[in-house]
């Protein structure tokens, strides 16, 4: 299957919704559009990926310097790394992580997704 990813990114209709775009080798590929500022969590047995393919996100974290990324980069935040995605206009991101990966991570809130939704 071949994903254009600006095709993809116009079946997603609100933010903070990572879509499955894709599956290998026990990790999901998900589009997500994001703005504003995401639940402070962290991942405790995975790693995540963070590719940016259009605007701005920065990754705050706790205790060592926030990473800023833009188009075209990608950022890796270690397992149990406390981190929160924030854009502060919208952005569009790609995350590599393992398919049981709950988006909010250690938190559940109105932003955690328990069933995602498929780009078609």
């Amino acid at each position: 299957m071949v994903v254009d990813l600006n095709d993809a990114y116009e079946q997603i209709d609100s933010y903070w919704d990572p879509h499955v775009a894709g599956e290998l080798n026990g990790q999901h590929v998900k589009l997500a559009r994001i703005e504003g500022e995401f639940d402070w969590h962290h991942h405790d047995e995975s790693d995540e990926l963070f590719f940016v393919h259009e605007g701005e996100l920065t990754i705050r974290f706790r205790d060592r310097e926030d990473v800023t990324l833009t188009a075209g980069q990608f950022h890796v935040v270690p397992a149990g790394v406390d981190h929160q995605p924030v854009a502060e206009s919208e952005c569009r991101i790609m995350l590599f992580e393992p398919a049981d990966t709950l988006n909010t991570g250690n938190v559940e809130s109105e932003k955690t997704i328990q069933e995602e939704k498929r780009i078609e």
